[in-house]
């Protein structure tokens, strides 16, 4: 069951990616970030205010981790996804990039958590990246991936590490029920959307806001789905899962994630699907199946998810 939640959760995120570009035709990134951020903080808020207020309880020791996960995982990762997304990048392919995530979070998760990476969980991080070789050639339309790299996508490297380093500190947050999900991500996005606002002030044209005349409802329209399918349903989903999973399993498995992107970017873009993406899938797949292996023997997934998983 829970493995099935992880798949579902890459497969609905992915339409951030398209949405999110075809929002960009009317704002700024900066400016996008902030609104966005701001809106979904604000509306779980509400919720826990009316619903669950002992949980907007923080104590003096999570006030640090809060304010730099407000940082790197809503300010400086979104700012550096959004900016990206507004250049000549295909949003199948900053998906791409985005997911190139495994190193870093096994890294981080070696310094905070003390997780082990055997040669076996090595393996398997290998042989999925391989996997992705036919993707890195042909996704988004590109030839030569390895001979030149654009600040765009030098921008999404770094997005995808702010990001693993986002996950990282909310796994210390939401562990042991020190906070919930809800309770951190809607801190992190208040914090990390309140910069981002601030920041557009100071590089935006605000007459009186900065959004193209005449397209405030397509605007209105892209802002409210990334905030539903984002900040509302996936970040609090990722929460929930990294609870019975460490962020290294389960950025590992964001691997996924560009095979949902091609079809999410041609639904709602058009842009072309590569079939050589599927090869990639059965390749990746199987490295995930040894990664999770190795998790499972090292005890760092709890059983009862490994009874319920299918």
């Amino acid at each position: 069951m829970y493995i099935s939640l992880v798949v579902l959760l890459y497969a609905i995120w992915t339409f951030c990616f398209p949405i999110g570009k075809y929002t960009l035709n009317f704002c700024p990134p900066v400016f996008l970030t902030g609104i966005r951020m701001l809106l979904g903080g604000a509306i779980i808020i509400s919720f826990l205010f009316f619903k669950r207020r002992n949980d907007l309880k923080i104590y003096g020791s999570q006030i640090v981790p809060l304010f730099l996960l407000g940082i790197f995982s809503t300010y400086l990762t979104n700012i550096c996804e959004f900016w990206a997304l507004s250049t000549e990048l295909t949003a199948s392919k900053v998906c791409f990039i985005y997911s190139l995530s495994p190193f870093m979070a096994a890294l981080l998760s070696y310094i905070h958590f003390k997780e082990r990476m055997n040669r076996m969980k090595w393996l398997g991080m290998t042989i999925g990246l391989i996997g992705m070789i036919p993707g890195i050639v042909i996704n988004g339309g590109s030839k030569d991936f390895f001979s030149s790299v654009s600040l765009a996508e030098l921008s999404m490297v770094g997005a995808s590490f702010f990001t693993v380093y986002g996950w990282v500190l909310l796994r210390l947050l939401v562990k042991d029920n020190q906070l919930s999900p809800l309770t951190a991500n809607s801190y992190s996005m208040l914090i990390g959307g309140g910069l981002a606002l601030i920041h557009s002030f100071f590089i935006d044209n605000w007459t009186p806001i900065p959004v193209a005349a005449g397209h405030f409802f397509p605007f209105a329209k892209g802002i409210l789905a990334m905030t539903f399918i984002s900040n509302i349903l996936c970040y609090n989903l990722y929460g929930y899962l990294l609870k019975r999973f460490t962020a290294t399993f389960m950025s590992f498995m964001g691997l996924v994630s560009p095979f949902f992107a091609s079809f999410t970017s041609w639904l709602i873009l058009g842009e072309k699907i590569q079939v050589e993406i599927f090869y990639s899938m059965i390749i990746i797949i199987f490295g995930l199946w040894l990664v999770y292996r190795e998790e499972l023997k090292q005890g760092y997934i709890q059983k009862k998810s490994v009874s319920t998983a299918s």
